[in-house]
Order: structure tokens, then C-alpha cells, then sequence
């Protein structure tokens, strides 16, 4: 396909959601029936960008296009001399996919928002904000260098953050937003130094030429632990902005925004962008940095798992659930599997955002309660909703005929194969843990919220299924939450169009030494092996079928124990919970990480904030007072000299001149012979003196 034409749909496909965002700015106050202009204006505006990028989706080939213009020329820098920043943008697999992938998305949602977000006193502003947002997200999905990519990156927590605290008149929500965007500049800072550390060695942004010069050798202060610490240190962007353990405090907290929002920010686009970063980064990472890769993300599929176990708010659950599968994505490609880890990332996007838009269609109808609690025999009033819902849970297990068993499936078998070549047998244990927890808790939530009878009467008879807005969603993520979407086969991807043709594994740049640095021995067969490159990956098919129908038994297992505790009450939950109370309070609490979190970091840094006020009001101030009042006193003293010493001398000597003065005026005769009198007796006693 053209190269130009491809560039040029690529730019209009992002500054396309800016220009919906300026309309609705300018235009929105003055349109009488803002409802109608966001069905024709900013619903056309996201069609179109979705169109667009389907159009490059469906015609684009294993070619990379790559354009960009100098933004910033400096001439004469010290070290450097003529340096130019750069922007442009990458057409690969990667962004071509990725960009599809969010304007679908978000198109659904500025559909869904239409009426979900109907009467709201700040409409038009709501839409501003999601536009601003999906300019930000294209933006670090095209671009090809670092410099820009970090740029929309601040961009997108900036739009989250309004997005996140849009009712900012509720305390809960203007405070979940300064928490999403404080813990996420936690994250950013790694990323910036990360950034600086590729700056200072390479001399360049651009990801090409980053890549050129470790496969040539130059490394960070010519050192392989510097490269690994460079790439870990910009894999902390990717963990506060994917919430990963430590920093996914902030994600079920956002959930205090719109359920759009939640949609749109925190299943498919703002949340993938770390994962994104990650893929993009993958071929200058060495094998110890991606062992910290991957430990980070078995810690962060494995722990949001248990928690999302005894949560009780609808979005909630899907919170820890996003965060959980954004580690298996993680994990994914710490064992060298990036294309799964990527492949999970595109399944999830579509039934996650599924699950959300669905959670937000039973909040709407039993008029804004979240508590399942509170929920029961919602399938008889809300019957697509169900279905729908019933369908995204079925992908997210790992269900045989869904999206989420083909992407699962290879990451289980990833982690399973790395485990045989290294010997880290927790990865797969926890990866396969995590399946069966998933499977139990996203089933025990459609139980509870659709299944029996109703707990609230009240609210069960004034529910009632959606408007047509937000069912027609619904229906759509539902179909691409089944696996012909991305392959002809239902229990392999591997033949499929999506990994033979738009996936293509990222090859490693880095010295073999670094990239193997971690292994205690080489693989068992005696093989000198390629971990984490495409024949690495390939090695795992002898296990696929093993591990393909151990997570179907593990997914079996968790659907079955939902069924059996709270759809057919063979088990008694209140009964297990007794008996496991220290457990359940543990994860019911959320592991305490927050409590955790207060007590030192938030309490530390209150504390700290104290002591320097106290020093700045104590010891800085007393300073500046005590020298005050020195100078006040060295002041008086000064004024006292001037007052009675200088000015005493000076108002005594004209005083002695006005004495002498009256005195010698009345030799002042003016007659001649006075003065001859006086200068004959002048002289008569000079003559008497010196004789």
C-alpha cells in the first residue's frame, strides 16, 4: 500500500478526536440540544477515526513506514554539538493493531456515553474530556521515539485525571483522581530517568536507533548492568501506568468515575498503554530485566486475583480483575513471550471494555447501586445485558470458543516452557492459580448480580434493561469476544490471521551475554538454546496440548465451585468464610496495601512535611527574626550615635563658629585706623615673643 497514504490516514486518524474535542469546547454551550449534537458530530468524528484505522487494519502489510519532521533544533550543544528533537510516526504490526483496538473502543464508548451520561449537568464536557484523551492515547500509539511518546504519556494522566474526578463534587472521586495521578508520577519518574539514561548514551529518542546502536555494543556507561537498569527503569512507567504491583493502588479507586470511563481508560486503552511501552521496548531489555518483568507481573496477576475474590462492588471486581489480567500480559512477556502477552492485550480490550460497558447497564438500571449484594434475578429484566455479560465472563475464564482462551492459552504455555528452561516454577504455578481464581470470582459475580432471587425488591422492580445506546455496545464487544474474530481455529491462534500476519515477535538487539545473564545453567537438553527470541517461543508447542486442556480443567474447576456456592448452595460460603475469617478479612482489606502505604509513605511523607514546617517556622524563621532584631538593635544604636555623637559634633562646631564669629564681628569696625592700631600691636607682641 502506499507509503504517503498510509502516513497521512495515520495523522488525521489522530488529530481527529482533537478536533471533536475542540468542537465540543466551542460549540457545545451554544448548541441547544448538546444530545443530539454529540449523536451526529462527536459519534461521526470517532466513526470516522475507526474507520480509518480498520481501513489501515485491513490493507496494511509487513511493512514499516516511518516519517518525521525536526521540531526542535539546537546548534553547538556541549558533548552533543547540532542536536534536533524529532517527531513522527511509526506505522508497524504493533501500532497499526494497538491504533484499531483503541478507536474501536472508543468509539464504542463515546456511543455508549451518548446515553448513559444523558442528562448530566457538564455533558459537553464529558466528551471533551474523552476526546482529549483518545488524541493522547493515538498519539503514544504512532509515535516513534521516546521523547514523544513520554509527552502524550503525561498528556493521557493529565485526561485521566479529569476524566477520573469528573464529579469532583463527590470527595471520593476528586480524591481516587489525585491519587491516579500522584501514584502514576511515581512510575513516570522511573521512566523520565530511563529516558535520560537513553539520551545521554545513544544521542537520540528514536527507537530504530536506539535499537541500531545496542545491537552495534554501545551500552549505557559501557556497562550491561546499566542496560538492564535502563530498561527497567523505563518499565516503571509501564508500572504505574498498567497498575502493577507496587503502584496498582490507584486503578480500583478510579472507579469512582463514570462507568465510560472506566470502560475506556481502565480496560482497554490508558491501562495498555504500560503494556504497549513494554513490547515497544522489548528488544533492548536484557534477560535479568525481564525476569524483573515477569516477577512483577506474577505478583500483580496473583495478588488483585485473591482480592477480587470477596470484593462486593460490581466495578470493583473488574478492576482487580483488569489488573490481574495487565500482569498476565506482563508476565507474558517477561518469559519472552511478547506476542501472546500483546495478543492478550487486544483480546482483553474488547471483553473487558465488554464487562465494564455491561456493569455500567446494570448500574443504570437498578438507578446507580453497585453493591451485588444488593443485585439478584437481573436476567429476567435484563436479558441482553445478561446474555452479553455471560458471554465476556466466558472469554475472561478462558473458555474454549472465546477470544480469551486462545490468548490465555499461549501464556500459560509460555510461563510453562520457561519454567522447564530456567527452573522458575513459581511463574507457572501462579499463572495457573490466577486461571482458576479468575474463572470462580468472575463467575460468583454474574451469580450473584444476575442469577437467583432478588435482595433488593425495591430496586428489582423499578429495574430495567437499557436504552438502545448502550445495548448496541454491548452486542458489538460481544461478538469480538469470539474466537473467529481472530482465528479459524477454536483452541489454537497460531495459524490464525491475527498471529501469522499481524503479529510479528520484536527480535532482540541485546549482547547474548546480557540477554542470558540471569540463567544458572544452560537448557537441560544441552542445547545453547534462544530464549526470548521466536524460536524460544516456538519450543513451547510440544506442551501446548498438556497445558491447553490443564487450563480448560482449571477454568472448569473455578465455574464450578462459583456454581456450587452460589448458585446451587452445595457449599455454604458464610460457613467457609467463618472458618477462614483471618484470610477473608486479609482480602476483603485488599492485602492492606493501602493501610500499608498510609502508615509509612503517606504518614512519612506527612511527617515529613511537618518537620520541615517546623523547621521552616522554627528554626528558618527564628534565624530570620533573630536577625531582625539584631538589625533592630545595631539600627537603634546607629541612631543613637548619629543623633548624639555625629550630629553633637556637628551642631557643637557651629556652635563654637557662631561664637567666634559673634565675637570677631565686633573687631569688624570698618575703620582704617582700628586695624593699623591692630596690626601695630601685632607686631609689638611678636617683637615681645621673640626677642
Amino acid at each position: 500500500m502506499n507509503e504517503n497514504l498510509m502516513i497521512n490516514l495515520s495523522v488525521i486518524a489522530l488529530f481527529i478526536p482533537l478536533i471533536g474535542f475542540f468542537f465540543t469546547v466551542v460549540l457545545g454551550k451554544r448548541i441547544k440540544s448538546m444530545y443530539l449534537f454529540e449523536i451526529l458530530i462527536i459519534s461521526a468524528v470517532m466513526i470516522i477515526s475507526a474507520l480509518l484505522a480498520f481501513f489501515k487494519l485491513a490493507y496494511y502489510t509487513d511493512a514499516v513506514f516511518i516519517a518525521e519532521f525536526t521540531w526542535i533544533k539546537i546548534q553547538n550543544l556541549p558533548v552533543f554539538g547540532d542536536f534536533s528533537f524529532n517527531l513522527g510516526v511509526k506505522l508497524d504490526n504493533i501500532s497499526v493493531i494497538m491504533l484499531f483496538v483503541v478507536a474501536a473502543i472508543s468509539t464504542l464508548v463515546h456511543y455508549y456515553s451518548i446515553a448513559y451520561m444523558k442528562g448530566d449537568k457538564r455533558y459537553n464536557r464529558f466528551f471533551a474530556y474523552l476526546g482529549i484523551f483518545t488524541f493522547s492515547m493515538n498519539g503514544i500509539v504512532l509515535t516513534h521515539n521516546l521523547l514523544m511518546m513520554y509527552i502524550f504519556w503525561e498528556l493521557v494522566g493529565l485526561s485521566s485525571y479529569l476524566l477520573i474526578g469528573f464529579w469532583y463534587e463527590k470527595k471520593s472521586a476528586s480524591d481516587a483522581a489525585k491519587k491516579a495521578f500522584l501514584v502514576n508520577r511515581i512510575g513516570d519518574m522511573g521512566m523520565l530517568a530511563g529516558i535520560l539514561i537513553v539520551f545521554f548514551t545513544f544521542h537520540t529518542f528514536t527507537f530504530d536507533e536506539i535499537f541500531g546502536q545496542v545491537a552495534s555494543g554501545v551500552l549505557p556507561f559501557n556497562s550491561e548492568f546499566w542496560l538492564t537498569m535502563m530498561g527497567i527503569l523505563l518499565f516503571c512507567g509501564a508500572i504505574g501506568k498498567s497498575a502493577q504491583f507496587p503502584l496498582h493502588v490507584w486503578l480500583p479507586d478510579a472507579m469512582e468515575g463514570p462507568t465510560p470511563v472506566s470502560a475506556l481508560i481502565h480496560a482497554a486503552t490508558m491501562v495498555a498503554a504500560g503494556v504497549y511501552l513494554t513490547v515497544r521496548i522489548f528488544p533492548i531489555m536484557t534477560g535479568d530485566a525481564l525476569l524483573f518483568v515477569a516477577v512483577v507481573g506474577m505478583l500483580s496477576a496473583f495478588i488483585p486475583a485473591t482480592i477480587a475474590l470477596t470484593q462486593t462492588d460490581i466495578k470493583r471486581v473488574l478492576a482487580y480483575s483488569t489488573v490481574s489480567q495487565l500482569g498476565y500480559m506482563i508476565m507474558a512477556i517477561g518469559v519472552g513471550s511478547v506476542v501472546y502477552g500483546f495478543f492478550h492485550l487486544v483480546t482483553h480490550a474488547f471483553f473487558k471494555a465488554g464487562l465494564f460497558l455491561g456493569s455500567g447497564s446494570v448500574i443504570h438500571g437498578m438507578h446507580h447501586e453497585q453493591e451485588i449484594t444488593q443485585m439478584g434475578g437481573l436476567r429476567k429484566k435484563m436479558p441482553v445485558t445478561y446474555y452479553t455479560f455471560l458471554i465476556f465472563c466466558l472469554a475472561i475464564s478462558g473458555v474454549p470458543f472465546f477470544s480469551g482462551f486462545l490468548s490465555k492459552d499461549g501464556i500459560l504455555a509460555a510461563t510453562a516452557n520457561f519454567s522447564i528452561f530456567t527452573g522458575h516454577w513459581l511463574i507457572p504455578v501462579a499463572a495457573f492459580s490466577v486461571a482458576i481464581l479468575t474463572a470462580f470470582y468472575m463467575f460468583r459475580l454474574l451469580i450473584l448480580t444476575f442469577h437467583g432471587t432478588p435482595r433488593n425488591q425495591h430496586k428489582y422492580d423499578h429495574a430495567h434493561e437499557s436504552p438502545k445506546f448502550m445495548i448496541v455496545p454491548l452486542v458489538i464487544l460481544a461478538l469480538f469476544s469470539f474466537f473467529f474474530i481472530f482465528s479459524p481455529n477454536p483452541i489454537s491462534a497460531e495459524n490464525g490471521w491475527t498471529l501469522s500476519s499481524w503479529l510479528k515477535v520484536p527480535n532482540s538487539v541485546v549482547p547474548e551475554s546480557a540477554r542470558y545473564s540471569f540463567l544458572a545453567s544452560a537448557p537441560a537438553d544441552g542445547s545453547s538454546g534462544s530464549l526470548y527470541t521466536h524460536e524460544y517461543v516456538e519450543s513451547s508447542h510440544h506442551i501446548h496440548y498438556y497445558v491447553l486442556f490443564g487450563s480448560l480443567l482449571l477454568a472448569g474447576i473455578g465455574i464450578l465451585f462459583a456454581y456450587l456456592f452460589y448458585q446451587y448452595r452445595k457449599l455454604n460460603a458464610d460457613k467457609l468464610t467463618g472458618k477462614i475469617t483471618p484470610l477473608y478479612t486479609f482480602s476483603r482489606n485488599k492485602w492492606y496495601f493501602d493501610e500499608l502505604y498510609q502508615s509509612t509513605f503517606v504518614a512519612g511523607t506527612m511527617r515529613l512535611a511537618g518537620l520541615l514546617a517546623w523547621f521552616d517556622s522554627t528554626i528558618v524563621d527564628g534565624i530570620v527574626n533573630l536577625s531582625a532584631s539584631v538589625t533592630r538593635i545595631f539600627s537603634r544604636i546607629s541612631g543613637a550615635f548619629d543623633n548624639y555623637v555625629v550630629d553633637g559634633l556637628v551642631n557643637l562646631f557651629a556652635t563654637l563658629s557662631g561664637m567666634f564669629g559673634l565675637i570677631l564681628r565686633r573687631f569688624q569696625t570698618g575703620r582704617v585706623q582700628v586695624y593699623l592700631v591692630f596690626v601695630l600691636f601685632s607686631l609689638i607682641v611678636l617683637i615681645l615673643t621673640f626677642a
